[in-house]
């Protein structure tokens, strides 16, 4: 029976970042502020200010809890009265924006990459998440790469979105469905 070869890793590509800003901007910030933002030390102001110095957009009142992790602050665009929860990554190689008075609970996962699976190089696949204001997802949600969530959603705890939602709605499950309104 002849073996078939679904991927071959030795193949990837990753993704090649020229610019010498870009490299520096990375070093500093996994070497010396990352560490410091996933830190389980309170306070939200320097957070805040360590994002904003490393090309962060942040509007008035957020709220960022312990244990923080952005892979490239400088693509992240929050605006104001949002809340950020415990052990939320924002895995973002894409662009990730999130309007006013969005609550990001603790554990929440929202990807902006993936690889191509139907493919052998096994080559990344980007797009961006946007999360409309007055939206709330709860606590341990996976939100996938080119979501995009309307005003006034709620994705209840644990649930796996990928796609766009209704305003207004409430969506559960994995894969997370229309509930009901909310």
């Amino acid at each position: 029976m002849k073996k078939i070869n679904y991927q071959k890793l030795n193949l990837y590509s990753k993704e090649n970042e020229r610019k010498l800003e870009i490299k520096l901007k990375r070093f500093f910030w996994y070497i010396f502020f990352f560490p410091i933002v996933k830190s389980y030390l309170p306070g939200s102001f320097w957070r805040k200010s360590f994002l904003i110095l490393f090309g962060s957009r942040i509007g008035k009142g957020c709220i960022f809890k312990p244990n923080l992790k952005i892979t490239k602050p400088w693509n992240l665009y929050i605006g104001n009265n949002c809340w950020f929860g415990e052990s939320l990554w924002i895995d973002n190689i894409d662009k990730v924006t999130i309007e006013d008075n969005v609550c990001l609970s603790q554990g929440v996962y929202l990807c902006t990459g993936n690889h191509n699976y139907k493919k052998k190089e096994f080559n990344l696949i980007k797009k961006p998440i946007l999360i409309k204001e007055q939206s709330w997802i709860s606590s341990k949600c996976f939100i996938g790469p080119g979501s995009i969530i309307m005003p006034g959603t709620v994705i209840k705890a644990g649930s796996v979105f990928s796609g766009k939602t209704k305003e207004g709605s409430i969506y559960s499950g994995n894969p997370a469905i229309f509930i009901k309104k909310r």
